[in-house]
């Protein structure tokens, strides 16, 4: 049982880490959106592209091995694609971002307020911080349109 209190105790403080992370976040989005999710953007086309050379420059090393389940040239088309797509069309792919941040925060505060129900069931003192994040997560969330 000792065991099970040090591991709910060690993921409420990763908890209110990960909380306070968001809510950092969520200031800098609101505070810079624009610029924000267009660098976003730009990070992760240029992520998906470098993986895609990655994966052209691995299915070409090995060609001659006749590997029949090495997909790493449609792989890697498929990145570089979505890499160049994402870019181009960064402000689309920013609207999507901030929907899928947005259900993520929900999310992440259902997980919080059940992580805290079980704290307290523990009878921890911190399962009341973790509460209180996570109504906070959850209706800025609701209130503020990210």
């Amino acid at each position: 049982m000792e065991s099970v209190k040090k591991f709910f105790t060690k993921t409420g403080w990763i908890s209110i880490l990960e909380s306070v992370i968001f809510a950092i976040l969520g200031a800098i989005i609101i505070w810079k959106r624009e610029e924000t999710i267009k660098t976003i953007s730009y990070v992760l086309g240029t992520i998906f592209i470098v993986v895609g050379i990655f994966k052209l420059i691995n299915y070409f090393s090995t060609k001659g091995k006749y590997d029949l389940y090495n997909y790493d040239l449609v792989y890697g088309l498929l990145a570089c694609i979505l890499g160049v797509v994402t870019i181009i069309y960064s402000s689309t792919i920013g609207t999507i971002f901030r929907i899928m941040i947005g259900i993520w925060i929900i999310y992440s505060s259902f997980i919080r307020i059940s992580l805290s129900v079980k704290l307290k069931a523990l009878e921890l003192n911190i399962w009341i911080y973790s509460l209180i994040l996570a109504f906070i997560m959850f209706f800025l969330r609701i209130i503020c349109n990210i």
